[in-house]
């Protein structure tokens, strides 16, 4: 028979210490729930990891050029190791004008027997010339589906920024290309 009634001391310690796991599980399952969010937002505010910027026409339009300034960017291209493709830009590099709206492409081709649909993401190096490099058109906003052994070129439109520092004067574009999650 156990002298443990329901008010002793060693009785409260445990449901202090359940109380506190559980505390801690709740805490820890938001803090997950709101990681990709606030990873976002801390890589929107300090351009951290490369992400670039989306802008309208109609901003684009109300922006000054930089007609004494050139700014190399090159593209590269990568393939997530889970897929089978052909993904590259269309042109390794191009000498824009900061404030000037510019065109370029990627190709792609699905090397698998089966229909997929697929998804890039982009990252802009040096991280500092992120926030200044922004699309008004970009094959990496919007999954793209793909026949078995089917082929396209993507479009991407972009400006830079005519703030970007005067230090930057090469900027990498580089997409990795990656079979989505959801095949729908």
């Amino acid at each position: 028979m156990s002298n443990v009634t329901p008010e002793s001391p060693r009785n409260r310690s445990h449901t202090l210490v359940a109380g506190k796991m559980l505390l801690l599980a709740c805490g820890m399952f938001g803090f997950g729930y709101l990681m990709v969010p606030l990873y976002d937002i801390i890589c929107d505010i300090t351009g951290l990891n490369g992400k670039t910027g989306r802008v309208s026409i109609s901003e684009v339009a109300d922006a000054p050029v930089n007609i004494d300034r050139e700014v190399i960017v090159e593209f590269t291209a990568s393939v997530n190791q889970s897929g089978a493709w052909d993904f590259r830009p269309d042109a390794k590099t191009m000498i824009v004008k900061p404030g000037t709206l510019y065109h370029a492409s990627y190709y792609a081709e699905n090397l698998s027997n089966t229909a997929v649909v697929a998804q890039a993401t982009p990252s802009v190096t040096p991280f500092s010339a992120a926030k200044y490099f922004n699309k008004t058109e970009c094959f990496c906003f919007t999954r793209q589906a793909f026949e078995a052994k089917g082929s396209m070129h993507m479009p991407l439109t972009f400006i830079i920024d005519p703030d970007i520092p005067s230090n930057i004067d090469r900027v990498t574009l580089s997409y990795t290309f990656f079979r989505s999650p959801e095949q729908s």
